[in-house]
């Protein structure tokens, strides 16, 4: 069932953040209010938690986050996500990245024996901003092929093939403000029917909030696109009219086309020294979806010497409708070091998952 008031609130969005970029020069805190409360207002009644829609929307894999970064601080990087590490978060934080090339590789083992692989790299235009290439894909192995006639398996064998390639743009509006832009495309391929789409993402970070140092906020409008509808032979039947005398004809059976899991993500974060070693962040975000329940999350992390770092963080939902929300506590750890001017970085995190094997993610990044 279509919500009345979706296609207005993504709109509004779309105007303000045009808004924004017509008025990049003299921003204050003010000025940033002005713009983004009403659009929370808008986007909050019209994408609200919906749990009972719950498994019912197109390209779910646009959820699957990436980066043992993030995940390890429970997936709170809607506020405090930089450089390439931001395509997926938050965009906006593109802008502010620290090197002037950087390249990411990351593995999660997800669910059900299902591989997530994830490849990343941006590069700095000067002048401009900053642009960004993503590549997702899910490795499920090979699967029985069943039929209505053969339900114990024909003895052949498939592999699905799910695949999100998104090109993204991000610069600084002004010395506190930067926004970014994704833009995805979603091929989804089951044995002989298949499914593609675009979806687009849009954030905003604005860095020393209320003109405190180190208090950061963003906000991130994710997967807004048009319907997803599969299509192919595999929906090809033969159908038979009795008591007339002509051969089955091929009819195709029309597939239903579903909405793409839109969500609007809110968070903080806030960092502070301790002494001229460390530094502990806290960060936290509040992710309003329109295909499950709303969701919270806090984490946190601890640096020494910007050479190791230790993470920690916590995800839970609503229960309005009584549904279990199977994700919760995230731990993670990373190891950077500098060679001259590359910068690399080795991160792993955990993710509790009720009923499967945890998360394990790993992640490889180059900064130059």
């Amino acid at each position: 069932m279509h919500r009345p008031g979706n296609k207005n609130a993504g709109a509004s969005y779309f105007r303000e953040m045009r808004r924004i970029m017509r008025t990049c020069s003299g921003f204050n805190l003010r000025r940033l209010a002005v713009l983004i409360i009403p659009v929370l207002m808008c986007a909050g009644t019209g994408i609200a938690g919906r749990g009972d829609k719950a498994g019912t929307a197109a390209a779910t894999e646009l959820l699957i986050p990436v980066g043992a970064w993030q995940i390890g601080i429970g997936g709170a990087g809607v506020a405090g996500a930089t450089g390439v590490d931001a395509i997926y978060w938050n965009p906006g934080g593109l802008a502010r990245a620290s090197m002037g090339s950087m390249v990411m590789v990351s593995h999660m083992t997800y669910l059900a024996d299902i591989n997530v692989e994830y490849a990343a790299a941006a590069t700095r235009l000067m002048g401009l901003g900053e642009i960004g290439l993503s590549f997702k894909t899910l490795s499920f192995g090979d699967i029985p092929v069943t039929t209505e006639d053969q339900p114990d398996g024909t003895g052949e064998t498939t592999s699905p093939t799910y695949v999100v390639v998104g090109g993204s743009f991000a610069r600084n509006i002004s010395d506190r403000i930067s926004l970014g832009f994704t833009a995805n495309i979603i091929y989804e391929k089951m044995a002989n029917v298949s499914a593609s789409g675009v979806s687009f993402n849009v954030g905003v970070q604005y860095v020393g909030l209320g003109g405190i140092d180190g208090l950061q906020f963003g906000v991130v409008l994710k997967n807004i696109g048009p319907n997803m509808r599969y299509d192919g032979s595999g929906l090809l039947r033969t159908g038979v009219i009795n008591d007339v005398l002509r051969p089955g004809s091929p009819v195709k059976i029309e597939a239903a086309s579903n909405e793409l899991p839109s969500s609007i993500d809110i968070g903080l974060a806030y960092t502070q020294p301790l002494g001229d070693d460390a530094n502990i962040r806290v960060a936290t975000a509040f992710i309003n979806n329109n295909y499950s329940e709303d969701e919270y999350r806090v984490g946190g992390e601890y640096s020494y010497r910007n050479t190791v770092t230790f993470r920690g963080g916590y995800s839970f939902a609503s229960d309005l409708l009584g549904r279990e929300y199977i994700y919760g506590s995230t731990f993670g750890i990373g190891f950077h070091s500098k060679m001259y001017d590359l910068a690399i970085s080795v991160d792993y995190a955990y993710r509790a998952v009720a009923y499967f094997s945890g998360n394990h993610v790993l992640t490889l990044e180059l900064g130059f």
